[in-house]
């Protein structure tokens, strides 16, 4: 039975990375996947639909080319070549996760984990028919698409109408219509997607909004952006059934049916817990996902886990620094996880950004704040690339704490300029030394220096 220091169930992100740190720290590390190394974020979420996204952007700036002295003629459209480039890109990051293993000897398991037991030896782990023993064992699983209860979804799935994220990333042919269920970022995205190559895309959200916890001025502007294209948003909207060809919701005004070619399941993810058999050693989870504290460790001594398995923050970035929280736990380092400063983006065009409170969020906890907002057209390279953009940026600033504690964007570039937005909510730094700070010129990320000045 071979023994290890760490055996890390699941290689996404946060699985991944966390045998390399343990690796790197001297630990004899290990790693169980059932799928393949890069977990959701690399094969199935992130990654390949920022590959579809761009090649979309490239298709919308050769067709509207022309206010900026560029004329292309018979622009066309290959999605079937898309989704070829898709595959090449998610292959040879693959392949890197893959060469990062080997080069910090750590070994792969490609097979299904389940836990056997924990004796004064260690805990036992099965890899497929092989039982490994290990002293550490982190929970790395991560999450799928939720299914909910509705009518007719999965019969939908079973005929391949409907799809969820999985799926529809490997469809070679474009519907002529779409229905998203869901109007989340990854929903969000993807009718971002089909609406800029030409599909009709219907967007269905329970929530009188989009975009979740977004802030609202922000999620109006990006609806608005959209509606221009000929996307529609059905809000405040509960699905009732999904046909054979159609989908049926209910809303203030009624029950309506909308006619559609593909649906897409987003209505959210949950924790990939099942089938590991926890209950043998007693891990404990609430809704589904395994409870942890801040140095990301479980109930059970020796035990972690990392990522969206633990229901707090499901995306890729918060996996990374809860895998580094937890290898520095194990090796008496200290450090421990905070959630307040964990930036998100929506990668549609415009791109919303955002870290830390909102308005409404900041308000709603009787916090003394001051917000401002900022056009980002005080950027001159804003204007010089978006002729006719409305994006802004907002910042939340706290009057008593003397820092800033929310920053929210929609425009160019605002996935790249968020993490500087982060960096000044994570160090609090009060308002006099954030504006001492140097931004480059012409920069889009200005905007957060012109708003700074107004508080």
């Amino acid at each position: 039975m071979e023994k290890y220091d760490v055996i890390v169930l699941g290689g996404g992100p946060g699985g991944y990375l966390c045998a390399e740190r343990a690796a790197q720290g001297g630990l004899k590390a290990a790693v169980i996947e059932k799928r393949w190394m890069g977990g959701t974020c690399l094969n199935e979420g992130c990654v390949p639909t920022k590959s579809l996204l761009y090649c979309a952007k490239q298709y919308s700036s050769a067709k509207h080319g022309a206010d900026y002295g560029v004329s292309a003629q018979n622009v066309t459209f290959d999605h079937a070549k898309v989704v070829e480039r898709k595959d090449k890109v998610v292959k040879t990051l693959v392949s890197g996760v893959s060469a990062t293993m080997r080069s910090h000897g750590i070994k792969v398991y490609m097979a299904e984990a389940r836990v056997d037991s924990r004796d004064a030896d260690g805990f036992k782990v099965w890899a497929g028919e092989e039982l490994l023993s290990c002293d550490r064992l982190v929970i790395a699983t991560g999450s799928v698409a939720a299914v909910p209860p509705i009518p007719g979804v999965k019969e939908g799935l079973a005929s391949g109408f409907v799809a969820t994220n999985r799926e529809i990333l490997d469809m070679k042919e474009l519907p002529k219509s779409i229905v998203c269920m869901g109007g989340g970022v990854i929903g969000l995205e993807m009718a971002c997607y089909f609406a800029t190559v030409g599909v009709k895309v219907t967007v269905v959200e329970m929530m009188p909004k989009i975009a979740g916890p977004t802030d609202e001025e922000i999620c109006k502007n990006l609806m608005k952006t959209y509606e221009k294209e000929g996307m529609e948003f059905k809000l405040s909207a509960k699905v009732l059934e999904v046909g054979t060809n159609s989908v049926t919701y209910e809303d203030a005004e009624g029950t309506h049916t909308i006619e559609c070619d593909k649906v897409l399941l987003s209505t959210g993810r949950r924790a990939n817990v099942q089938g590991l058999d926890l209950e043998n050693i007693g891990v404990q989870t609430e809704r589904g996902a395994v409870i942890t504290d801040r140095h990301m460790c479980t109930n059970v001594a020796g035990v972690y886990a990392v990522g969206d398995c633990n229901g707090k923050l499901m995306l890729a970035h918060t996996a990374y620094r809860e895998a580094e929280v937890a290898v520095n736990h194990m090796l008496g380092i200290k450090d421990e996880m905070r959630y307040e400063a964990i930036p998100s983006v929506i990668y549609t065009t415009p791109e919303v950004a955002a870290v830390g409170e909102t308005e409404a969020s900041a308000k709603a906890k009787n916090l003394n704040i001051k917000v401002v907002k900022t056009p980002m057209m005080v950027s001159g390279r804003y204007v010089a690339e978006n002729m006719r953009g409305d994006g802004f940026c907002k910042l939340v600033y706290d009057l008593d704490r003397n820092c800033l504690i929310g920053v929210q964007m929609i425009g160019s570039y605002a996935s790249e300029i968020i993490y500087g937005a982060a960096l000044m909510l994570e160090t609090e730094l009060p308002l006099s030394q954030l504006k001492k700070l140097v931004f480059p010129h012409p920069s889009v990320c200005e905007v957060i220096r012109e708003g700074l000045f107004m508080i």
